[in-house]
């Protein structure tokens, strides 16, 4: 799952029809000044302004601020961005118009393993976990879409009615275009207040998409928020770009401090090869992997981040027996970032474990020990190495 901050979360609404406040995700105090001068509701509205980022208890982080002028927007702005909650840094803020409202509700799409569960309550806001038994459910099988009469039902059933049930069944009917088009995993509106106009408002959004549908999304120009506490690195940002783009996968996390990088084919490999360098008490210095017979050039792209990896003394390049995955293509990648790595100083002292098997794995497990006589300090094992064996090698040769 990727998740996607409140800014772009609301613009996947209004594209699917959803009301939602006017808003501006700004990075500078000199951005929103440029902004405010060209926008009038940012001089005629109330407004909210709150930390754009993937942060828990803003409002008692002193990271939301309502009911602002232009003027205390402003310094609202400067005083959030910069500013560091434990290992975040607040380098977005989004601020939006203040909708004046009575009633607060809530809305939501899950998927799950029969389908997707659309869930409605007209306890909105902070109100909602403690009256979760009155969420109403409507489960909609997959391939299926929801009738606009079993949507009606729905709103009340959650004791919408009138005029409002109505509007509700029609928002919930356009929440799960929303959900089903964007490939979503989850959408969270919460709240939906009902303005002093009578409309619908969608006033924030929880958003997780399905990262790997973004080659279907050519409007999807918004980064994803990391999951792991800390805003992704520039390497990080740029292997997803790459993995945006092709078939098969490339992925990178950064994991400070540690001395033994990771370069394994397969997730399962990955998890398999980093609980070996832990359980042996390794440091890792990331998590990677390269899956589903990605181009030589994404594999190589993936590679020379992990050798620009701070401290690292070895890189485990492991995997078990492929069933479709080119391991001399995908080597060959490999094998081109190890060499400009190495003529610009970067595998000095580096120790590089191999094991691989698959489609054309002689070709590429020759093409590996190769590098011996370039002068890598490389091993190179073939399937009838255990997996582990050669992270008890790495971790004896420290």
């Amino acid at each position: 799952m990727a998740k996607v901050l409140e800014g772009p979360g609301m613009g996947l609404l209004r594209k699917w029809g959803i009301q939602t406040p006017n808003y501006v995700v700004v990075t500078s105090a000199e951005e929103f000044e440029q902004l405010s001068a060209v926008n009038d509701w940012l001089k005629q509205s109330k407004l909210v302004v709150k930390a754009h980022e993937a942060l828990g208890s803003r409002f008692k982080l002193g990271l939301v601020k309502v009911g602002l002028d232009l003027a205390g927007a402003k310094s609202a702005v400067k005083e959030m961005l910069g500013k560091q909650i434990e290992s975040i840094k607040i380098r977005e803020v989004i601020v939006s118009e203040a909708i004046e409202h009575k009633e607060e509700f809530y809305a939501s799409a899950k998927s799950t393993r029969d389908g997707v569960d659309v869930m409605v309550t007209t306890f909105g806001g902070v109100e909602v976990e403690s009256n979760w038994d009155k969420v109403k459910k409507l489960t909609v099988e997959i391939g299926e879409t929801p009738s606009d009469a079993a949507l009606s039902k729905l709103a009340k059933d959650a004791g919408f009615a009138g005029e409002t049930a109505a509007k509700m069944g029609e928002f919930l009917k356009k929440l799960f275009t929303c959900f089903e088009n964007e490939d979503a995993q989850y959408v969270e509106i919460n709240p939906v207040v009902l303005d002093t106009a009578g409309n619908l408002v969608a006033l924030d959004a929880v958003t997780l998409l399905d990262g790997d549908a973004k080659f279907r999304h050519k409007d999807w120009n918004f980064p994803f928020a990391a999951e792991f506490g800390r805003a992704y690195t520039k390497n990080e940002e740029e292997v997803m770009a790459v993995d945006a783009k092709v078939k098969g996968s490339v992925k990178l996390i950064e994991i400070p401090g540690g001395n033994i990088a990771m370069l394994p084919a397969g997730g399962g490999a990955s998890v398999y090869y980093s609980d070996a360098v832990v359980a042996r008490g390794g440091k890792l210095a990331n998590y990677a992997e390269y899956s589903g017979d990605p181009p030589d050039w994404a594999v190589e792209v993936l590679t020379e981040k992990v050798c620009a990896l701070p401290g690292i003394k070895h890189i485990i390049v492991g995997g078990a027996i492929a069933n479709f995955t080119d391991v001399k293509k995908t080597f060959s990648g490999i094998i081109n970032a190890f060499r400009k790595a190495k003529a610009e100083g970067k595998l000095d002292g580096v120790k590089i474990w191999v094991r691989r098997g698959g489609p054309n794995e002689l070709q590429g497990l020759a093409a590996m020990r190769a590098l011996q006589d370039e002068g890598f300090d490389i091993h190179v094992f073939d399937r009838k190495t255990p997996l582990t064996d050669i992270v008890d090698m790495a971790m004896a040769a420290k």
